[in-house]
């Protein structure tokens, strides 16, 4: 896949996922310029404070994941990660994460593949459960794991192959960019990424090769 058609993956990807936070700010600025009574406009203000936090929690998550953020070098803080993580993912109080890193830097690259990983171990955990978010440098060599279980499970049947490499690129859709983004990133990289389903548990393992 060329650089231009993944990056219109990912925009329809973004889009998506922005377009309920932002539709939501609209529709509470439109009801607040209507609203005279003052329990109604208080409640209009507290949605709107809410869907600007989702909002930035999102932008926050999306910079980091997907852009360049981090500044110039090749290292980034994976404490960055963890933040961005939970503003996205357990600020609703229904997924418990488990942070089990404590490198103080790891390269920006495995800060990509492991926050693509937790953002699709997130949306699995449909009903909410626990997230383990664990890696580890070895010499030139990073290893992630990610580990989700909850009362229920949904794994996207295309981000699944996506991730094992069983999918055409050119039948890839917009949902399955974080799969594909963290599958290349790995292999770039002397790596690969595993996926285990079993008993209710979702298994990501994802290793990095520096060069």
């Amino acid at each position: 896949m060329n650089a231009v058609d993944f990056a219109s993956l990912l925009c329809s990807r973004l889009c998506h996922d922005m377009l309920s936070p932002v539709g939501a700010l609209n529709n509470g600025v439109e009801l607040l310029v209507d609203e005279t009574d003052p329990e109604m406009r208080e409640r209009c203000l507290e949605l709107l404070a809410e869907s600007a936090r989702v909002t930035a929690n999102k932008l926050k998550f999306f910079r980091l994941a997907f852009g360049a953020a981090g500044g110039f070098g090749d290292l980034i803080d994976p404490r960055e990660a963890q933040v961005a993580i939970e503003g996205l993912l357990t600020s609703d109080g229904k997924i418990q994460l488990g942070w089990m890193i404590n490198q103080s830097a790891l390269s920006k690259t495995a800060v990509k593949v492991l926050m693509n990983l937790a953002l699709i171990a997130g949306d699995a955990l449909v009903r909410g459960g626990r997230l383990d978010v664990g890696a580890e440098r070895r010499g030139n060599t990073t290893e992630i794991a990610i580990r989700a279980e909850g009362p229920r499970l949904a794994v996207d049947p295309e981000i699944a192959a996506t991730l094992n490499g069983e999918i055409e690129e050119a039948a890839l859709t917009p949902r399955a960019a974080a799969a594909w983004l963290a599958r290349s990133l790995s292999l770039e990289n002397g790596g690969n990424v595993q996926v285990a389903i079993e008993d209710g548990v979702l298994v990501f393992g994802a290793t990095l090769i520096a060069r």
